[in-house]
């Protein structure tokens, strides 16, 4: 297995492809098949990158679907008591790992429940 490896490097190193061989500008047949082959080769490139890519995103995508990093902070706001102080109150709210507010209700016991938010499901 190693040797086979050391030999795809040095295949890879020792510049197995070169002008050389291209011939002269008299006789283009060997330069247009250099450039027939180098169009090939970008095409099939790309179109290996194309499925790659289409393969990564889609298994990306999923997995970030499924992805439990989610985190709970705390904000305050003031209200004011029904005797006029102001005091600060505290409510949890869950993040995804941008910060971004996740639309689900926080674990525990939340102090922005209202009865509609409570209410028995249908």
């Amino acid at each position: 297995m190693v040797g086979l490896a050391v030999t795809g490097v040095g295949a890879m190193v020792s510049g197995c492809q070169n002008e050389y061989y291209a011939g002269s500008p008299y006789h283009p047949g060997p330069q247009v098949g250099m450039a027939v082959g180098t169009g090939a080769g970008v095409v099939a490139g790309n179109v290996a990158g194309v499925g790659v890519g289409a393969v990564q995103g889609t298994v990306e995508g999923a997995a970030a679907s499924m992805d439990p990093s989610y985190k709970t902070v705390t904000r305050w706001r003031t209200e004011t008591t029904s005797d006029g102080r102001s005091i600060q109150v505290p409510y949890t709210v869950m993040v995804d790992r941008y910060g971004r507010p996740v639309n689900m209700p926080a674990p525990g016991p939340s102090a922005t429940t209202t009865a509609a938010t409570n209410a028995p499901s249908k």
